[in-house]
């Protein structure tokens, strides 16, 4: 049947292609096998989000666990991602599997890990459950019975609701005059956004399993309904986004111009310290601003930089103490909650900071600024052919790039990916996705026409 191999953030498929009852129940042997090895008394929280297939591959996982003789957390409709590594975390389950491709075009579904610390599995763990995945799945799944006696019901969602619910001053939020809005791209954070603001603007936040033909993850393009939207009402102060599964964020200002990742990131580091008090260390991965060291220096923060994917920085988070662990793509997490990548509690997070100092986001982003100074970062996405792609990073590992239009290289780090950086705290970064074929272009500079002028000089260079 082929090799199945975890990517940076889970096994990834289409579904019907490789993403098959057949290949699930394969996976679902092999974790139950590790379970097994590891626990005395293995139990699992299983959940999916809300793409195709999601029942029918929670009920074959659920099948060969209990087949196996583990006890089963079920969740009875779709969850976010989340939703299962906090419900781990309080049923004190072995591990947490959620069914999900996250922000993955609708053709996808997924497999994702979570461990008993309600955050991903470590790696070295991701690898040994692979190692045991068999070549072909020996049990006749439609001869094998959901036993009552294994199973039990996880109320996630509403373990969630209350979760942010003891940690959030929602009342200070809902009467701090902000008009909000919420697009979940249809995706697994629709309910509980609809249960916690039921007055605020919502958009998208209805089932539809092909996601309307457009993959759920929170980036401008794929928000550009949301982004009008804001414009055209005119009165909107801040719109969250979050991707398939709810671990990603996407932040919109009052103009609808799009917040990247490293403005939240800095915005939520500025206001832990200066607001809640907390400390910490901050835990990156390899595609984000250097900025974001220039902001520890300023607050004195130890500040680290690892390779991209969550499970990375989750390991930082379990072990130390850290204030906040941040990718690029827009997954983050905080100290206070899980250390899990959490869109929603990010947002309200940022809300409540709104709230608190009376500011608008654009006016806290100019505060910011006044620290680190002013940024543009964007990215690009390139879907070229196997062949050119691997051309493109024989000559990054050959360092045959020196020079980019006129940005001329004086530095490259290779932590993950090629990371060239110019005069001025300017960079671009070229890294083929860990789950799509796709070859990524990331830049920054001080402001957006100087950035796309680099993009376009490095995509002439890479594509002639």
């Amino acid at each position: 049947m082929g090799k199945i191999k975890f990517g940076t953030d889970g096994w990834r498929a289409i579904i019907a292609k490789e993403f098959t009852v057949d290949n699930v129940a394969r996976v679902s042997i092999a974790v139950s096998s590790w379970l097994k090895q590891n626990f005395d008394q293995p139990s699992v929280v299983l959940g999916h989000d809300c793409r195709f297939g999601g029942e029918l591959f929670v009920e074959t996982a659920a099948k060969v666990f209990i087949h196996n003789g583990i006890k089963v957390y079920l969740a009875k409709d779709f969850v976010s991602t989340p939703m299962v590594s906090l419900g781990t975390l309080q049923l004190k389950a072995s591990l947490g599997v959620i069914i999900t491709a996250s922000h993955n075009p609708p053709s996808y579904n997924g497999y994702k890990l979570k461990g008993y610390f309600g955050g991903p599995l470590m790696p070295a763990d991701i690898q040994s459950v692979e190692d045991l995945i068999p070549d072909t799945n020996s049990l006749d799944i439609d001869a094998l019975e959901l036993d009552e006696k294994f199973i039990a019901d996880a109320p996630l969602e509403q373990m969630y609701i209350d979760h942010v619910k003891s940690n959030f001053d929602l009342d200070l939020i809902r009467n701090s005059g902000l008009k909000l809005a919420y697009d979940a791209m249809y995706g697994a954070g629709q309910r509980v956004m609809q249960k916690l603001f039921p007055d605020i603007i919502l958009l998208h936040c209805e089932y539809n399993p092909g996601f309307n033909g457009q993959a759920p993850e929170p980036i401008h393009k794929n928000l550009l309904e949301f982004s009008n939207l804001i414009k055209r009402k005119g009165d909107v102060n801040c719109g969250l986004c979050t991707d398939g599964d709810a671990d990603r964020i996407g932040l919109y200002d009052s103009k609808g111009e799009f917040v990247d990742s490293h403005h939240i990131i800095l915005l939520l580091i500025k206001y832990l310290v200066e607001v809640k008090k907390f400390s910490g260390k901050v835990v990156v991965a390899f595609s984000v601003t250097p900025r974001f060291k220039k902001l520890c220096a300023h607050f004195g923060l130890d500040y680290e930089v690892t390779k991209i994917g969550f499970k990375y920085i989750a390991g930082h988070m379990i072990n130390e103490d850290v204030l906040l662990g941040g990718e690029e793509s827009g997954g983050i997490a905080i100290k206070g909650h899980i250390p899990e990548r959490d869109g929603i509690w990010m947002g309200l997070t940022l809300w409540e900071y709104m709230a608190k100092a009376g500011k608008t986001l654009e006016a806290l982003i100019d505060d910011l600024y006044q620290i680190v100074g002013a940024f543009q970062y964007e990215r690009d996405d390139l879907h070229i052919t196997e062949e050119l792609k691997q051309s493109i990073l024989i000559n990054c590992n050959n360092n045959a790039y020196h020079s980019f239009g006129d940005f001329k290289v004086i530095n490259l780090e290779t932590i993950d990916g090629f990371k060239y950086y110019f005069e001025n705290d300017e960079w671009l970064m070229i890294r083929a996705s860990g789950t799509e074929p796709v070859l990524r272009l990331y830049a920054e500079t001080s402001n957006a026409a100087r950035t796309r002028l680099l993009l376009d000089a490095a995509k002439s260079l890479l594509l002639k």
